[in-house]
């Protein structure tokens, strides 16, 4: 993962990239890519699987999404073998480009090495200066290669030590999934910002072991959820067996909370937590903090439904889909004029004229960000006959950059960094606007509330409290570096 300041002109927060790898299962390969399309929505830039068979690596990466990649059957006849990783990409800023995309190998005197990485490295352009300097030449510009050069220069003799040796030098939060001549290798940051679980496939003692950023990759594949990989452990799965490693001192965990409000499938289950019921708790704790006189709930869609539904049961008022969305808006739709560009939200989005007309509407959403798709929908909301718009967010204000693995704008470009509550009520056209609580989002994730001392989240974007250092942007001038394009 690599770096993501404003270099995305989307009005919402974009998870970077899922990883799913396979050992001992037939056709490796094809369940990875049945496995890589259940994480499609965590990246749909660029997909890559790398598999291994009878000593040797066989690898194809590409732009564009798991189908436009591996549905040939002369590029997956070539991915031979019963172990595999694979990789989903978000390019965040500059160019995406084939050397970016991942799983990213390397030839060492042990043998190959595939690494496909979820997260960001906090410190990766000091790191990278240092290794440059050093000789190391970089084939890519993600953070993700830093990995690779660290455990080259390891002195270090097996893969896992060189391995541990090089998380010990990175800052930052990440899931990454490795493969070897003779390992399937998980590794979580010891703060587990970055989710990944183990499952198992086929009989037990029999079957083989899967690795996966969501539990909804292993239910598309028929795989059994084992458990979360722990935060600071690393999982080495061979032919012996899965064995855990826990390298690091033991702290306190900081899940990444924006996976229970939008970046996971509602269908998949994290840290023990339904997302889809999650999101329905969200959305009832929003109504009693939040409540407004109206005839229909509307979800902004896909990410607002569970939400709304949960506002709508706990309040009430009926749940309505006010708005309908088309699902098969590429994303290369070119804007040419600005006229086209302020109709482009429409693509995605149509009014539902006879649920809105002549009432009073709530619209749930996930989050606001910039801003300008909110207007947008309000406007068309409006426009569809609403007699009022209130608007009701299931997450806290966005006040704060994300350095940790998501695509967020610089502070200046976000809404809630610079306006208040009722300031961002008239930029966006709605009658009211309300987002949840941090104290109401922990009540509604089991939690009594937010302890300041003590947050059972990592919730940066909303408070401004980073829990992991972030070296690389202490320095405002650090920003304009180009030593990484700031894209994977």
């Amino acid at each position: 993962m690599a770096f993501a300041f404003g270099g995305n002109d989307e009005d919402s927060l974009h998870e970077e990239c899922g990883v799913f790898g396979v050992w001992n299962v037939p056709d490796a390969a094809a369940v990875t890519a049945l496995g890589l399309h259940a994480l499609q929505h965590r990246g749909q830039e660029a997909t890559g699987i790398v598999s291994f068979d009878n000593g040797r690596f066989h690898s194809h990466r590409g732009l564009g999404l798991v189908g436009d990649n591996f549905s040939d059957r002369r590029v997956m006849d070539k991915l031979t073998g019963q172990i595999a990783i694979g990789h989903n990409r978000y390019a965040t800023t500059g160019d995406t480009i084939l050397r970016n995309v991942q799983p990213l190998y390397a030839d060492f005197a042990f043998g190959g090495l595939a690494v496909a990485h979820n997260g960001n490295l906090t410190n990766a352009h000091m790191l990278r200066r240092e290794l440059v300097n050093r000789g190391c030449l970089f084939q890519s510009t993600t953070d993700s290669e830093v990995f690779i050069h660290l455990i080259a220069i390891s002195l270090y003799s097996t893969v896992e030590d060189r391995l541990i040796d090089a998380l010990k030098k990175v800052v930052g939060a990440w899931s990454l999934v490795a493969l070897t001549n003779e390992a399937l290798i998980g590794v979580r940051d010891p703060l587990g910002v970055r989710p990944l679980i183990l499952g198992r496939i086929g009989n037990e003692g029999t079957g083989g072991w899967v690795l996966a950023s969501e539990t909804c990759a292993l239910d598309i594949v028929g795989a059994e959820f084992i458990r979360d990989v722990e935060p600071g452990e690393i999982v080495v799965i061979n032919d012996l067996g899965v064995r855990g490693i826990k390298p690091f001192a033991r702290t306190r965990p900081r899940f990444c909370v924006f996976e229970y409000i939008y970046f996971a499938r509602p269908d998949s289950v994290m840290e023990g937590m339904p997302v889809y019921d999650a999101r329905q708790r969200i959305g009832r704790e929003l109504a009693r903090e939040a409540p407004v006189p109206a005839d229909v709930i509307v979800p902004v869609p896909d990410s607002g439904v569970p939400a709304a539904m949960g506002y709508a049961s706990e309040s009430g008022i009926p749940f309505e889909l006010g708005i309908i969305r088309n699902h098969y808006v590429g994303r290369t739709f070119i804007e040419p004029t600005d006229h086209i560009r302020h109709l482009g939200v429409k693509l995605k989005h149509s009014a539902n004229r006879s649920v809105l007309a002549g009432k009073r509407v709530i619209l749930v959403d996930d989050s606001i960000v910039r801003g300008t798709t909110s207007s947008k929908i309000v406007e068309m909301v409006r426009q569809a006959g609403a007699r009022e718009v209130h608007m009701r967010i299931s997450s806290p204000p966005t006040t704060h950059s994300c350095f940790y693995g998501i695509d967020t704008p610089e502070r200046s470009q976000l809404l809630a960094a610079n306006n208040t509550i009722d300031e961002m009520a008239a930029l966006i056209g709605v009658d009211s606007l309300a987002f949840i609580s941090n104290d109401g989002l922990y009540r509604a994730l089991g939690k009594p509330n937010r302890d300041p001392e003590r947050p059972h989240y990592c919730d940066a974007c909303f408070t401004g409290d980073y829990p992991i250092p972030i070296p690389d942007h202490a320095d405002p001038a650090e920003r304009q570096l180009s030593l990484l394009d700031e894209s994977r």
